[in-house]
């Protein structure tokens, strides 16, 4: 519209006794108003309708910065302690709300499992570097049977020149027999530490393979529901094994191992309910039906993390 169609128009409306309200460009904020620093649109309240960005002032000092900081984590509509606290003491619930479409509430499923993977690996990191007992568990093979069990022994050249020799025998080794054999036994005169610091360093890559195959058996127990369906479920229950571990590793400081026997079962049997608890939740058969189900995932769960593990103790040995 030309400025002389405008002036017309604005003529004729005020000989009608009618008004021309101004319209501004779509989008644009009106002069004064509150717009979004990270995308500039207009705000009609705490946080951006386009970006989501929360609009704060300026951050003038220190204290000023841990204390919006501190807020964030503390406030009563933190996504993060709503998450921890639903994934602690509610089994399944976080599922059963991602896949109803309930999910800006709390924090995302791969967020969640990273950040708290994370979190137990550097706190079981930091714990092992602290002074151990006068042992470490060697590795007992029975050659005859093929079975690979455990044992607290002490220490020494001899012996572990005698278990490392087993082991290299061992038909489960095959060619990798001579190239183990001496890495085996600098690991154990170290006591074990290459070895454990191997596990810290590989079990969360391991775990990105052992995830989907979990996955892949619980398609097999729940044939009709999306594959994806089952990874969520595993990403939420693994990340509350990795809080649960995580609060155990810390507490373990301060209690003695009488105690901490004790509560280490205690925890595996909350595990145990949690995980059954979890699936009645998520795919809502019967009580019968899931016990079955749950049990068969026991059984993976022994037969892969056995392989997993096994395979990671091997390579550290043999990468020495």
């Amino acid at each position: 519209m030309s400025a002389q169609a405008t002036g017309e128009a604005a003529r004729a409306s005020t000989a009608t006794g009618t008004s021309v309200a101004t319209v501004s460009a779509p989008g644009a904020p009106a002069a004064g108003a509150a717009t979004c620093a990270n995308c500039e649109a207009a705000l009609a309240g705490p946080y951006c309708g386009q970006c989501g960005q929360r609009h704060e002032h300026a951050i003038h000092s220190f204290w000023h910065f841990m204390r919006e900081g501190f807020e964030d984590l503390t406030h009563a509509d933190s996504r993060l302690w709503r998450t921890l606290g639903a994934l602690a003491w509610r089994p399944g619930f976080l599922t059963r709300e991602f896949l109803d479409g309930r999910r800006v509430r709390y924090l995302p499923p791969v967020r969640l499992y990273l950040v708290l993977s994370v979190a137990f690996f550097l706190i079981a990191g930091i714990l092992s570097r602290h002074p151990g007992a006068d042992h470490v568990r060697l590795v007992e093979v029975n050659t005859s049977s093929g079975l690979i069990s455990s044992r607290p022994v002490a220490t020494n050249a001899a012996l572990a020149h005698q278990v490392c020799t087993q082991l290299a025998q061992a038909t489960i080794l095959g060619w990798l027999g001579p190239r183990f054999e001496p890495s085996c036994e600098a690991s154990i005169e170290n006591g074990g530490r290459n070895v454990n610091a191997a596990l810290l360093h590989n079990v969360p890559r391991a775990m990105f393979l052992f995830l989907p195959l979990l996955g892949l058996v619980m398609k097999g127990l729940y044939p009709r529901r999306h594959y994806v369906e089952h990874l969520l479920f595993f990403l939420h229950d693994h990340a509350f094994i990795f809080l649960v571990l995580a609060v155990y590793a810390l507490v373990g400081l301060i209690l003695p191992v009488s105690v901490m026997s004790v509560v280490g079962e205690a925890l595996w049997i909350y595990v145990a309910l949690y995980f059954f608890a979890s699936m009645l939740r998520v795919y809502g058969e019967g009580w019968l039906a899931t016990a079955g189900k749950l049990m068969a995932l026991g059984f993976a769960y022994l037969v892969l993390g056995g392989l997993m593990l096994t395979a990671i103790t091997l390579y550290a040995m043999i990468r020495g």
